[in-house]
C-alpha cells in the first residue's frame, strides 16, 4: 500500500470517527430532550407511587419537584388511611384472571394448517411456561394499575435455550429462545407523547441504568461509571446540587452504573429495514437495522407492546384510577386526622391552670394521669378541664360521602375490594350481579390486557420463524393427554396464517357448569341423543379425568394409530387389522382425505385402497 492509499484510509478513518461521535451527541440530545418532554409525567407517576406505598403527605411543588408537605402545628396528627392500595391490589388481582390462552386456530380445515396451528399453540405453551409469562404479566399490570401505563418487550436471547457447543473459549454456546420482559414506563421514550398507539410512533428509546460490568460483557467496552437516580435516570452528584427533593423518601441511588440507550426506529426512507443504535456514555455501541422480523406479515418493526389502564384521547400514556384517587385520599386523611385530634383532646382534655399556680412543666409532661396528687398555691383558681363539646356529626357525614366517592372513582365496589355486602341484596344472583358490575368498569383494561398478550403471542411466532433455522424439539401434549417429542424448524410455523384466541382461563367449577349446561341442552348428544365415546373422553378431560383408566373407553387408542396410519400412507401403503375398530378408522382416514389428501393422486388411491381393506375386514 502507498503513501496515497495510506493517507485516504486515515482520512476515512477519521471522517468514519467523527460521524459516530456527531451520532452519540445527536442520539443523547434527542434522549434529553425527550426526558424533558414528559418529565411531569414522571413526577405524577412517582406521586402515584409515593400514595400507593402509603407516604400521602407530599406534592408535586412549582419547581416540578415532589416536595413533603409541613404541618400548620407540630402537634397534628398525620396518619395515613389507604384507601388507594386495596384497590390497586383488588383490579391486578381481577386482571390475574385473564390469563394468556394463546390458542391458535387453523386457517382452514386441511391437515397442514392443522398441524401448523397446533404446532404454534404448543410453542405458545412451552414459552409460557419456560418464562412463566404469568408473572411478566402480573409485574406489568402492576404498573399500569399503579401508573397508567406498562409495556412488554418480546426479544430473541442468544444466551438462552439448550447448549449446541463450545466457542474458543470454551464458553457454551446456546440455539437461543424468545424472551418477553415487562418494561416500566420510567424506561420507554417515545417520539411523541400525542401517539394513541404504538402503531403512531416512528421511534422509541429504551433507556435503562445498567451495571458498567455488564456493558463491557455484552459489548466489550469499558465505561466509567457513575451513580444515577434509577428511575427518572438523572446523574448523582454531589457537587452539581442535586438533592433528593422528598425528605424521608427512599430513591434509589445506582452505583458505578451508566445509562444504556437504545433507539429503535421504523422503516423509513432513509432505513428500509429500520435502524438500531445503543449508546452508552459517550461511546456507539452497536448501529445496524432492526434485528427482528416481527411484524403481522414479516417486517421489521418496533419489539414494544403497550398496555395501559385507562386510555386518554391523544395521549400515548394512559391513566391510572390512583391519579383520580389522591384528591379523594387526601380529603379522607383530613377528616380521619382532625376527628382524632378532636378525639384525643376528648380523652386527654385540655387544662386550665393559673399562672404559677402548678408547676406547668411537670404537668405538660406527665398529664393528669390516674392517682395523680396535684399541688396548686394556695389562694390560686382550681385547674379544671375545658369543655370541647361533643363530637360533630359533620365528621361522621364527610366520612362516609368520601367512603361512597372512592366507590364511584375507583370502579370496586366494597364487596369486591373488602368482601363486605353494604346493600340489602342476599340473593345469589343478586351478588352476582354486583360482582359483574365490578368487572365490567375494568373492560377496558382487560381488553388492553387481551390485546397486548395476543400481540406478543404473534412476535414471539415471529421470532421463532426467524431465528429457529436449526431442528429443535419441542414436547408437546397430544391427543388424550399423551406426551410426544416433535421436531421442528422455522419453515414448519406459520405466523400469518392463524388466528389468535386469548380470553379467561375458566375455573373448574365455570367448566362444570357449562359442560352440564351443553348436556341438558343435548348439543353434545349424537344424531341418535347417545354420548360417543369419543365425546365422553373428550368431556372428562376438560374436567380434569382425562388420566383416570378406568373413565375411558379405547376409542382414543383406535384415533391415535388411525392418525399414525394417515402418516405412512402418504408414503406407502397400510393394511388394516382385525382389531381394528373399523368405524373410528374410516371415519379419521375419510376426514384425512378431505382435508388435502385428495389432491395426490397416488396418495388418494393409497387411502382407498386402506379404507377397502377395512370395509372388507368390518364385513366378516
Amino acid at each position: 500500500m502507498n503513501k496515497k492509499d495510506k493517507s485516504k484510509d486515515k482520512y476515512a478513518a477519521a471522517g468514519e470517527e467523527k460521524r459516530k461521535k456527531n451520532l452519540v451527541r445527536a442520539i443523547l440530545a434527542d434522549f434529553e430532550a425527550r426526558q424533558n418532554a414528559r418529565r411531569s409525567l414522571e413526577r405524577s407517576w412517582q406521586l402515584n407511587m409515593n400514595f400507593v406505598s402509603g407516604n400521602q403527605f407530599c406534592d408535586i411543588s412549582p419547581s416540578g419537584e415532589i416536595k413533603e408537605e409541613d404541618t400548620s402545628f407540630y402537634w397534628q396528627s398525620r396518619r395515613a388511611f389507604n384507601h388507594i392500595a386495596p384497590t390497586v391490589d383488588t383490579r391486578v388481582a381481577r386482571l390475574s384472571k385473564v390469563r394468556p390462552l394463546l390458542n391458535v386456530r387453523a386457517a382452514s380445515d386441511s391437515d397442514d394448517d392443522v398441524k401448523t396451528a397446533r404446532l404454534c399453540s404448543n410453542i405458545l405453551k412451552a414459552v409460557k411456561c419456560r418464562i412463566d409469562l404469568d408473572s411478566v404479566i402480573a409485574r406489568a399490570s402492576l404498573w399500569s394499575e399503579t401508573c397508567g401505563t406498562a409495556f412488554y418487550k418480546v426479544v430473541w436471547n442468544y444466551d438462552d435455550g439448550q447448549v449446541i457447543g463450545t466457542d474458543d473459549k470454551g464458553h457454551a454456546l446456546r440455539e437461543g429462545d424468545v424472551n418477553v420482559v415487562a418494561l416500566s414506563p420510567f424506561e420507554v421514550y417515545p417520539d411523541t407523547l400525542t401517539a394513541e398507539s404504538m402503531n403512531e410512533v416512528k421511534s422509541i428509546i429504551h433507556a435503562k441504568a445498567v451495571p458498567v460490568s455488564e456493558i463491557k460483557e455484552k459489548f466489550g467496552v469499558e465505561i466509567a461509571g457513575r451513580q444515577i437516580e434509577e428511575f427518572s435516570l438523572v446523574p448523582f452528584s454531589a457537587a452539581s446540587g442535586w438533592k433528593r427533593p422528598l425528605d424521608g423518601e427512599s430513591r434509589p441511588i445506582l452505583t458505578d452504573h451508566e445509562i444504556l440507550i437504545e433507539r429503535y426506529t421504523r422503516p423509513c426512507g432513509e432505513f428500509p429495514n429500520g435502524r438500531l443504535e445503543i449508546v452508552a456514555g459517550d461511546k456507539l455501541l452497536f448501529e445496524g437495522d432492526l434485528p427482528y422480523l416481527n411484524g403481522d406479515r414479516g417486517e421489521r418493526t418496533l419489539p414494544f407492546i403497550r398496555q395501559t389502564s385507562i386510555s386518554l384521547a391523544g395521549a400515548f400514556f394512559g391513566t391510572s384510577v390512583v391519579d383520580r384517587m389522591i384528591p379523594l385520599q387526601r380529603a379522607y386523611n383530613a377528616v380521619r386526622n382532625r376527628k382524632h385530634e378532636f378525639l384525643n383532646r376528648l380523652s386527654a382534655g385540655v387544662i386550665a391552670v393559673e399562672d404559677g399556680s402548678v408547676d406547668a412543666e411537670e404537668l405538660a409532661e406527665d398529664g393528669l394521669y390516674p392517682g395523680k396528687v396535684l399541688v396548686y398555691r394556695q389562694g390560686s383558681t382550681q385547674p379544671n378541664f375545658l369543655d370541647c363539646g361533643k363530637l360533630p356529626a359533620e365528621f361522621a357525614e364527610e366520612e362516609e360521602r368520601i367512603a361512597n366517592e372512592f366507590v364511584l372513582v375507583s370502579g370496586m365496589s366494597e364487596i369486591s375490594r373488602n368482601s363486605a355486602n353494604p346493600t340489602n341484596v342476599t340473593s345469589a344472583v343478586g351478588l352476582q350481579l354486583l360482582l359483574d358490575q365490578d368487572t365490567n368498569r375494568m373492560l377496558t383494561s382487560v381488553e388492553s390486557v387481551e390485546r397486548a398478550i395476543k400481540e406478543a403471542g404473534k412476535q414471539i411466532l415471529h421470532l421463532y420463524k426467524q431465528f429457529a433455522s436449526a431442528r429443535r424439539v419441542l414436547r408437546m401434549t397430544g391427543t388424550g393427554g399423551n406426551t410426544e417429542l416433535y421436531y421442528f424448524s422455522s419453515s414448519d410455523i406459520s405466523a400469518d396464517d392463524v388466528e389468535f384466541e386469548t380470553g379467561y382461563e375458566k375455573t373448574p367449577s365455570e367448566k362444570r357448569e357449562e359442560l352440564l349446561s351443553l348436556y341438558s341442552l343435548g348439543l353434545l348428544a349424537d344424531e341418535e341423543g347417545k354420548l360417543t365415546g369419543e365425546t365422553r373422553n373428550k368431556v372428562l378431560e376438560a374436567l380434569g379425568y382425562g388420566t383416570l383408566d378406568n373413565a375411558r373407553d379405547v376409542s382414543h387408542l383406535h384415533l391415535k394409530k388411525a392418525e399414525r396410519e394417515n402418516v405412512i400412507l402418504q408414503q406407502k401403503d397400510a393394511e388394516a387389522e382385525e382389531y381394528d375398530d373399523h368405524a373410528l378408522h374410516i371415519a379419521e382416514h375419510t376426514r384425512a382425505l378431505l382435508s388435502g389428501g385428495e389432491d395426490d393422486g397416488a396418495v388418494k388411491e393409497r387411502f382407498i385402497r386402506h379404507i377397502q381393506s377395512h370395509r372388507q375386514k368390518e364385513g366378516k
